[in-house]
């Protein structure tokens, strides 16, 4: 059956009152069904799915009334309305009708304007049940969605977020105890062993509250790139390759990484100073920044971790390649914020929110992200940037 059509079932054991049906609704774009007895509706109903039924109440064998209240008490008819067509008029009639749940009634002999208008009123009342019905599939489907979101988030952060926390925050409250109850037999040395100690963990602990930050500011803020005009004075020509190796060298610095970082630029000097991407020298430090921090944390010390620059179809393509541990399919799917896989011990992972932070950015400027991985050989991010003028 067309699920745009609208089908409309006539029960009624004598086929001149078919034809008297049809000619009344004929300039009506119904498709018309016809059965000649009540066993026969019933049976023909899935193949049919009438979104209307003209019932009448006198037929042999079984009867309107009864063909009405099977109908009415199985849930997937239940809401088909059903007009009974019927000579019969004694209220007791018209009651035992209701009774069995007819929604309308029109007497013999039919009249056609009351046919039309009873018809396109029950139509309308269909029409409107099925959209609210729609809409309560939707609201449910994404309530659904929004708990299962919901819970996965929460199980996140109670699993990760305290960690994340408590270690830097650890680290400062001991390392400033043991100053306050032994700096008296400190020598100058030890002291600034853990001071530079409580120094670290703060430095962690800041970071990761700049990157939760980031996170709810792109989660909050519409999703639309900000209008690089009225950021004339912050828009850098963030293809440039010295701000590039600049804001590279010092993330790398700050990992401890700096000899294992390759930067390679496949744009020619003369196009790099006609290009300007259309992002804010602030969100390019960060996507930059927080590829490069991952790729530095899933490698180990003495492996190269690749940076590329390209111009591709106009946008302006950055690649960041480890080879590190790499990621299963399962893994690239579950990408969300405070989502961690394989904590070790040795290694300090964060909470997660590095490459998500870095997905909602290019998202706002309706870039493009994708992730190549194999696991335990490496993973390769590559991001596509719209180009300014």
């Amino acid at each position: 059956m067309n699920p745009l059509t609208t089908n409309i079932l006539v029960v009624d054991d004598e086929p001149s009152n078919f034809d008297v049906i049809e000619t009344f609704l004929f300039e009506q774009d119904y498709q018309m069904h016809y059965a000649s007895s009540g066993k026969y509706a019933l049976d023909s109903l899935d193949a049919l799915q009438p979104d209307l039924i003209l019932l009448d109440v006198m037929m042999p064998e079984i009867d309107g009334i009864e063909v009405c209240r099977r109908l009415k008490s199985t849930p997937q008819w239940a809401n088909v309305p059903i007009i009974m067509v019927t000579a019969l008029s004694s209220k007791e009639d018209l009651a035992q009708c209701l009774n069995a749940g007819a929604d309308d009634f029109i007497g013999k002999p039919v009249n056609s304007f009351e046919l039309r208008s009873r018809v396109q009123s029950m139509l309308r009342i269909k029409r409107q049940y099925d959209e609210i019905k729609s809409l309560s599939s939707l609201q449910t489907r994404t309530i659904d969605l929004l708990q299962n979101s919901l819970q996965e988030l929460s199980g996140n952060l109670a699993s990760s977020l305290p960690h994340e926390i408590n270690t830097p925050l650890n680290g400062i409250v001991g390392a400033i105890g043991i100053l306050l109850d032994e700096y008296e037999t400190m020598s100058p040395e030890e002291l600034k062993e853990f001071l530079l100690l409580a120094k670290e963990s703060a430095n962690r602990l800041e970071g990761l509250t700049r990157k939760f930050l980031n996170y709810v500011y792109l989660e909050l803020a519409p999703h639309k790139a900000p209008d690089t005009k009225s950021y004339s004075d912050q828009i850098a020509k963030s293809a440039d390759r010295l701000f590039i190796i600049d804001v590279a060298q010092k993330q790398a610095q700050k990992d401890g990484r700096i000899n294992d970082l390759l930067c390679e630029f496949n744009v020619l000097d003369d196009e790099l100073d006609q290009i300007v991407a259309a992002v804010t020298h602030h969100d390019m430090q960060i996507i930059i920044s927080e590829l490069l921090e991952n790729a530095f944390k899933f490698s180990k010390p003495n492996i190269q971790v690749k940076l590329t620059t390209s111009i591709v179809d106009n946008e302006f393509h950055l690649a960041i390649a480890d080879h590190g541990l790499g990621m299963t399919a399962d893994q690239i799917a579950r990408i969300g914020a405070f989502v961690q896989f394989e904590r070790k011990l040795h290694e300090q992972q964060g909470a997660g929110l590095g490459l998500k932070i870095v997905t909602k950015i290019v998202e706002k400027y309706g870039g493009s992200f994708s992730i190549a991985s194999t696991y335990n050989q490496g993973t390769t991010i590559n991001i596509g940037l719209p180009l300014g003028n």
